[in-house]
């Protein structure tokens, strides 16, 4: 879909397909109570950038694959992501109002019906990926290769590892290192399931694998330095959330251990690194994830 469409135009049309195609995902028929539906469904349908089932498309399309068998994978991812932003922001992690410029599940619904709609996404983005064999006749053993990763890497040595480390890191996080650690895994490691995974459905080799894990690793913590960065100088309105919140919060970031401009030096680094690792792989359709790269360096929201 939108092949010869500029990169904004891509990524407005392809979130706009995920979005409509979110909306429908969970079945109607599905026996459950009224209340679990509609938080299910206010969380994953308030916005967002929906970057990583994005990503998930974009890398089928790189590969000469098709995105209409990747898209029950994309749209699995965004559950994961979305599982995991509704828990972030529960009273007992960051304890945000707002999301998005809206306010967070568990200020509409309660604690306890937050909970359950983020455990009910988080399983339902399993049976999401599954939906790529049942309705798109992908294989089997990709699906099992899929799923394994997703496993792994939205867990507790994913991105639910980076998430404990990072309360942790509350109590004083005073290396780099930490730091990066938990970038890694609380954003990067869903990043690099994205691109894997849509590369895993065009038929990716293992060096073509590699090379989208590497690009995945060094996109993901760019956009989190970014984050970082936009925290300090972006536009409130733009975000849909406070800025210097890090700083009231008093939390631990890129600019802190080494200054501002370090920090936007090292996400073009990163991209440089990203891109590199693309444009040696041999893909045959690479340009869209060149471009999201670039894109994402430039963001401000």
């Amino acid at each position: 879909m939108n092949s010869g469409a500029g990169i904004v135009d891509y990524i407005k049309g392809q979130a706009a397909w995920i979005e409509r195609e979110l909306e429908r995902s969970i079945p109607a028929e599905w026996s459950m109570p009224s209340a679990l539906r509609e938080a299910m469904l206010y969380s994953l349908m308030a916005g967002g950038k929906r970057l990583r089932p994005i990503l998930v498309l974009a890398s089928a399309e790189a590969l000469g694959g098709n995105s209409e068998d990747a898209l029950p994978v994309a749209l699995a991812v965004e559950m994961i992501h979305t599982y995991s932003l509704i828990h972030d922001d529960l009273p007992a992690m960051d304890n945000d109002d707002f999301r998005r410029g809206k306010p967070t599940s568990h200020k509409v619904f309660g604690e306890a019906m937050a909970i359950l709609a983020g455990d009910a996404l988080l399983t339902h983005a399993f049976y999401s990926v599954v939906q790529s064999a049942r309705q798109r006749d992908v294989a089997g053993d990709i699906i099992a290769d899929i799923v394994e990763e997703l496993a792994r890497l939205s867990g507790a040595p994913g991105m639910v590892g980076g998430q404990a480390a990072d309360m942790q890191g509350e109590q004083g996080v005073t290396k780099l290192e930490e730091l990066e650690y938990i970038h890694l895994h609380k954003t990067s490691d869903l990043v690099v399931f994205s691109v894997k995974a849509g590369g895993r459905i065009a038929g990716a080799s293992r060096e073509q694998l590699a090379a989208l894990e590497r690009f995945g690793t060094c996109l993901g913590l760019a956009f989190q330095i970014q984050d970082d960065i936009l925290d300090l100088t972006g536009d409130e309105v733009k975000l849909g959330k406070p800025v210097q919140s890090d700083v009231k919060q008093q939390k631990v970031t890129y600019p802190y251990f080494i200054g501002l401009e370090a920090s936007q030096a090292k996400v073009e680094e990163l991209t440089r690194e990203a891109r590199e690792a693309i444009e040696t792989a041999g893909f045959p359709a690479p340009e869209r994830l060149l471009e999201l790269a670039d894109y994402l360096m430039k963001r401000d929201h």
